[in-house]
């Protein structure tokens, strides 16, 4: 226990931000320290410590008087992020298909194959699997600073809410199949295209979720898929 309660601030951040990224705790929501505490089944100084993170990275707001509340999602900022998340983690899945290995390939055909045997089950979280095979990606390409920039941008994205998305199951198979082939061929250009192309389509399938759910107004004539003003082929990058 002792070994993993400076890490319960970090871990309950994740929670709140998947849920205020789900819609689930809306803009201008109170946030109670000792509601929260209870129904996380922990003390409030770690919900405290969590909603201060939360607060840094823009997710909250602290009023005097008033305490935290949920601050609006601009969908501009989420757009943007995950424009970041796909460039970014396409440079390193290029630069991961000129230094991975035999056994690293086989560490990541294993994560592809246990995908595919989960994604027709609703209880297994792919999207852990997900999360494993885009850090091994990173940790081979050995750039650490890259790497970093990478979570941060990540925070955009509600991993707990990803299995519940119509098709993101079959997308993530198929997506991560294309990575994976790229980097058994050491193609870079073709692992930067893939890797970029699956986080274009996560981002596009979360923005319409959050649409759906009323946190944003749903555009008059929205982007096909893979043709949004966010894909960062369509703006001429890679």
């Amino acid at each position: 226990m002792r070994t993993n309660a400076p890490r319960l601030p970090d871990a309950l951040a994740a929670r709140l931000r998947d849920r205020i990224m789900a819609g689930d705790l809306r803009p201008g929501d109170h946030l109670h320290l000792e509601r929260l505490a209870e129904e996380l089944g922990v003390s409030v100084t770690p919900v405290r410590e969590a909603l201060l993170a939360l607060r840094g990275d823009g997710f909250v707001t602290l009023e005097p008087r008033r305490g935290f509340t949920v601050a609006p999602l601009d969908c501009q900022d989420f757009e943007d992020a995950h424009r970041l998340q796909a460039v970014i983690g396409g440079e390193l899945a290029a630069r991961a298909a000129s230094r991975i290995s035999a056994a690293q390939l086989a560490e990541l055909a294993a994560l592809h194959e246990e995908m595919q045997l989960s994604s027709p089950f609703v209880l297994v979280d792919v999207g852990e699997l997900v999360t494993r095979f885009h850090t091994t990606v990173s940790r081979v390409a050995e750039s650490p600073k890259l790497a970093w920039f990478l979570d941060v941008a990540r925070r955009y994205t509600p991993h707990t809410v990803l299995s519940d998305l119509p098709d993101w199951r079959e997308i993530a198979v198929a997506d991560h199949h294309a990575v994976l082939s790229a980097l058994q061929h050491r193609d870079p250009v073709a692992a930067r295209v893939g890797m970029q192309r699956h986080v274009v389509r996560t981002g596009e399938l979360l923005i319409r979720h959050l649409q759906q759910r009323g946190l944003w107004p749903e555009p008059e004539n929205p982007p096909l898929p893979g043709r949004s003003a966010s894909h960062p082929e369509q703006r001429g990058g890679r």
